[in-house]
């Protein structure tokens, strides 16, 4: 970082449990920021910028520092989202000198319904029209995408005070939902978006609802990107069932002419493979759980498969949740450095909610 970070904020998070608090910052972003502690002071060098975290008299102190009064808000939005999250809320109280004034999210996108087109049999894709999709080539390639009741004017989130992202409730909430810009159409200013549709039928799935019944026209709002973007590697390793299968699809898309993927990729059955072009050198061997029975097979692949790779592979996974516990615990006994990894469970066998 260098002397072009000229915006600034002070905070202060009072709670009772401020110390495991700040262990809990440190280890939560030691995967995804630059984190310098030393005893009661940590320093996060992130994408937006610097901040600082200072343990002192029971308390939090917090100075970010930005180069641009947008991402000002968006670190201000980030630090205050996690320190509520993994406070549980219980009783931090966060005041801020001169926050933002209150407003819609700079990374907040309105799009409208282009068309609709299925993929495969259980994937549809939804192409979006967004007036500016510049945000979207590159880096971060996930979303939250946020959809208005039918026939009412949307109401969109805005930043409170604290830095929390406030929304709208009653006749005007959103459906929101993460998903991966599969792909970035610069020329027509569209973003797609893939939507599984899933086989089972006592899933609830209003995210694919959506899909399955979007018309040309209809309004939606995507608030990032974010969430973890492209590998820069080498050597890259995927894994992944359909939940996870577009981005990893955009992942060797964007992949450069050199590097070198390697991705297990869980399916249904044959009719659901898709055609993924990359620059780069692609082997992906596809798994079938419907020639095992219905049994996944993924989990026991993947941890095979990671037992084979170096450390200077960066493992990407991500799958249903159990399957992701075993994963985590194989790379943190084989001690694989956390800066090359990207392990997340994308949903949750035993519940009925799908996206």
């Amino acid at each position: 970082m260098n002397d072009t970070l000229s915006f600034q904020l002070a905070g202060v998070a009072r709670t009772s449990n401020a110390g495991p608090l700040l262990d809990r910052l440190c280890d939560h972003f030691s995967e995804q920021a630059d984190v310098q502690r030393t005893g009661d002071h940590v320093r996060f060098e992130t994408e937006f910028g610097l901040a600082d975290i200072v343990l002192e008299e029971g308390s939090l102190k917090l100075a970010v520092v930005t180069k641009s009064a947008q991402t000002l808000q968006l670190a201000h939005t980030m630090l205050a989202e996690h320190l509520y999250y993994l406070s549980g809320e219980s009783d931090l109280e966060l005041t801020w000198s001169q926050p933002p004034a209150r407003s819609v999210p700079v990374n907040l996108h309105e799009v409208q319904v282009v068309s609709t087109e299925a993929v495969t049999p259980h994937m549809l894709r939804v192409k979006f029209s967004c007036e500016d999709v510049t945000p979207f080539i590159g880096g971060n390639i996930h979303v939250r995408l946020l959809i208005p009741p039918k026939e009412r004017e949307p109401a969109w989130p805005v930043v409170g005070h604290d830095g929390r992202i406030k929304w709208p409730d009653g006749d005007d909430a959103l459906l929101v939902r993460v998903y991966t810009i599969r792909f970035v159409d610069v020329e027509k200013r569209e973003l797609w978006v893939d939507f599984l549709q899933h086989p089972a039928s006592d899933i609830v799935t209003p995210g694919a609802d959506f899909a399955r019944n979007a018309k040309p026209g209809d309004r939606a709002a995507f608030l990032g990107p974010g969430g973890g973007g492209i590998p820069e590697a080498e050597q890259i390793f995927l894994a992944g069932d359909e939940a996870a299968l577009p981005a990893i699809a955009r992942i060797a898309l964007e992949a450069p002419v050199g590097s070198h993927l390697k991705a297990i990729i869980e399916v249904e059955n044959e009719t659901e493979e898709q055609a993924i072009e990359s620059a780069a050198d692609l082997d992906i061997c596809w798994l079938h759980r419907a020639s095992a029975n219905g049994t996944s097979r993924l989990a026991c692949a993947t941890q095979e498969a990671i037992a084979a790779t170096d450390a200077e592979t960066f493992i990407w996974v991500a799958c249903e949740r159990t399957d992701i516990k075993g994963i985590r615990q194989l790379l943190k006994d084989r001690q694989h450095d956390r800066k090359k990894t990207y392990v997340a469970w994308y949903w949750e066998r035993s519940s009925s909610a799908a996206s």
